[in-house]
């Protein structure tokens, strides 16, 4: 039930005797809000622990009128099968990067292969222009999204028999991607074999060597365990990936607005938080994981870039993109 300012003010004398009130703005009599997360990253990776830290902070502020349960490590189905399940209601809110690009194909754009030299270039474009045109856009697909996406870091590519040193190193290697076609049309130009695989499913296909290698930022590498199953890590940097935060948007409306204040204001602190552990869980990640015997290499990207030129990958997603949104990535990362 949502209650103004005047009503409460009203209301506020006799309300406590009654059991109405329960928190400012909420009110007891209105039914719990019950919430299920879903997320694909390990219980240990910050994307997991700010949220959980934001499910807490949500349960104090609402005095426990609201419930946000989170289930990490694809509990609830791979990526693909979460993303169906908030478009069609039966799970409330996800976090992902790059399966929806069949539905809302624009969410990929920042997912273009080294379009962002730093992580400023990232921030002002997805907490500005470019991201309020991808927010814009899935919620034309029924799906409202949080103002501040997590950081899932700078993609690096790893391998189980040789280093990646350049583009040629990649000629038939079957690498895992995401089942995202810009993923798959990256790799394909630079000669490589993609082969799409669940998150979940990537640690028992490297060890068996259903894929050569796979690629993934340094704190989820890390936190997977990836790297016991994987000899070299080449620091390509080729991709920034960050996952957006959604919800089926009939269930975000159905909320009552002080509620959704709540929600949305500690989901915003939790993603903030989280940029900043990943910054700084990568840096850790890379000293970690070398003692563990694996070998770093630092690659010129360069070559990378001049060879997806010449073979139109960036002219041809463009055109996939459309004018405006690549005009706004370019706005904010220079000409591509």
């Amino acid at each position: 039930m949502n209650i103004s300012r005047r009503t409460f003010g009203m209301l506020t004398a006799g309300a406590a005797a009654a059991g109405l009130l329960s928190a400012p703005g909420l009110s007891r009599a209105a039914a719990k809000v019950k919430l299920r997360y879903g997320t694909a990253f390990p219980a240990s990776h910050p994307g997991v622990i700010r949220i959980t830290e934001a499910a807490k902070a949500i349960a104090t502020r609402s005095e426990g009128a609201i419930e946000l349960h989170v289930y990490p490590n694809s509990q609830l189905g791979g990526e693909a099968d979460m993303f169906t399940q908030v478009r069609g209601g039966a799970l409330d809110l996800m976090s992902t990067s790059g399966v929806n690009q069949t539905v809302v194909p624009v969410a990929s754009i920042n997912a273009v292969a080294f379009a962002f030299p730093t992580y400023d270039h990232v921030w002002k474009a997805m907490d500005g222009e470019l991201g309020d045109h991808v927010r814009k856009a899935f919620l034309d697909a029924g799906l409202f999204v949080f103002p501040k996406m997590l950081d899932n870091g700078y993609r690096n590519i790893t391998t189980g028999a040789k280093p990646i040193a350049a583009p040629q190193d990649l000629n038939g290697m079957k690498i895992r991607v995401p089942g995202n076609q810009l993923w798959v049309t990256l790799f394909q130009t630079l000669g490589a074999a993609p082969t799409p695989l669940n998150f979940g499913e990537l640690y028992a296909a490297l060890q068996t060597h259903v894929v050569d290698g796979q690629e993934n930022p340094l704190a989820l590498i890390q936190s997977s365990k990836l790297y016991e199953v994987q000899k070299y890590i080449a620091l390509t940097g080729h991709i920034w990936d960050g996952h957006h935060i959604f919800c089926n948007n009939r269930r975000w409306q159905a909320i009552p607005s002080e509620m959704r204040t709540i929600i949305q204001e500690e989901l915003t602190t939790a993603a903030v938080n989280e940029r900043a552990d990943v910054k700084e869980l990568n840096e850790k990640a890379m000293v970690d994981i070398k003692a563990t015997g694996v070998e770093f290499n630092k690659v010129e990207t360069a070559p990378f870039r001049d060879a997806l030129a010449k073979a139109g990958f960036y002219s041809k997603w463009k055109e996939s993109f459309g004018a405006e949104a690549w005009g706004l990535l370019e706005k904010d990362v220079g000409t591509l």
